[in-house]
């Protein structure tokens, strides 16, 4: 696949803004910066952050086996997506995939960027009906959007259904791996090297508990970064950011070990849970929720945020009607939601 004629022309044609930081790439020690109109005296964040955020590059490239060369970051994982589809979606013109129910900023992204949504549900056991996303795509279908482990299902995509849509689909594949440092599944970034249009986007929101900070993550390959880069803006990951996510970064056993907490406490939260008379039915999860079909669910959701619990009420999306989905909190958050949820009747 030719990825140069998925991009718009006049992404192709764009010539990026060069901003001071990206001009001086020298070592900075002792270097007296009057390039960028900042102020000069010090207070920690007084000079522009690096704009292609180089240290916290080096340290996930060694954590996730990427090179810094196929990483691009971005203000949480919304802002990549959108430079993703301003580089291959001509507004009014191409369209995208989505898979619901799924993550719903994929359609808000679409519509902002005046792209035409073409939507296959996923089956019952809510994986992805191949045939039929081949079938609806055309020459027009730039983006085709697979989250796996999947918002707000929880369960993983089988590797054989998205092997092939990779192969088949004319476009960009896209698979949102938010939830991937929950799963036992190997992420696709091992594959990365094998498909050039594929584009992997993570974040430190979900597992790294560093949803405050904003900063999401997108593996592709260089030809793909590199246009990304072309377009997002100059210093799009502030200094801040920058500084803790390098901080929870270099705690790998402290993330690991949190990790490990959550998948102990969702596998007792799904054992208590089945224990609930109006509780149908508890779906598998590979993230660190579970989605439950109840009785009603829109009774279930009022009576929880009576007793003070908030949670997350899916049943108006396909496919989960009468589906409450729960985050897995701390294990006296869990109790008290058990505890809650045998009491309201």
């Amino acid at each position: 696949m030719n990825i140069q004629d998925l991009i718009r022309p006049t992404i192709k044609a764009l010539k990026p803004y060069s901003s001071a930081r990206d001009e001086f790439q020298g070592n900075s020690d002792d270097m007296v910066f009057l390039d960028a109109n900042e102020n000069p005296f010090e207070n920690g964040v007084n000079r522009y952050p690096d704009p292609q955020q180089r240290t916290l590059k080096y340290l996930l490239s060694t954590i996730k086996g990427v090179t810094q060369q196929n990483i691009l970051l971005g203000n949480g994982s919304d802002e990549v997506l959108d430079l993703i589809y301003r580089t291959f979606c001509e507004p009014n013109q191409d369209n995208i995939i989505t898979l619901p129910p799924t993550y719903g900023m994929y359609s808000v992204l679409a519509n902002i960027n005046a792209i035409e949504i073409k939507s296959v549900q996923l089956d019952a056991d809510f994986q992805p009906k191949v045939e039929d996303i081949l079938d609806v795509a055309n020459s027009n279908s730039k983006l085709l959007f697979l989250c796996s482990p999947n918002n707000p299902t929880g369960n993983s995509f089988e590797v054989k259904s998205i092997e092939r849509l990779i192969d088949e689909f004319k476009g960009i594949v896209v698979i949102d791996e938010a939830y991937i440092d929950f799963s036992n599944k190997e992420s696709w970034t091992s594959r990365l090297n094998e498909f050039s249009n594929l584009i992997i986007t993570q974040t430190l929101s979900k597992a790294y508990g560093m949803a405050g900070i904003r900063l999401g993550i997108c593996y592709a390959s260089e030809e793909i970064i590199s246009v990304l880069n072309r377009i997002k803006p100059p210093y799009n990951v502030n200094i801040l950011t920058q500084q803790k996510a390098i901080s929870q970064l270099e705690q790998q056993g402290l993330t690991q070990n949190q990790v490990t907490n959550i998948l102990k406490e969702r596998d007792l939260l799904i054992t208590k849970l089945e224990s609930i008379d109006y509780i149908s039915k508890i779906y598998p999860s590979d993230a660190n929720f579970v989605l439950v079909e109840v009785d009603d669910a829109n009774k279930r959701y009022d009576q929880l945020i009576d007793k003070g619990i908030v949670i997350r009420n899916r049943t108006t999306q396909p496919g989960c009607e009468n589906c409450l989905r729960f985050t897995i909190g701390t294990p006296k958050e869990n109790r008290t939601l058990i505890d809650t949820l045998k009491s309201i009747s």
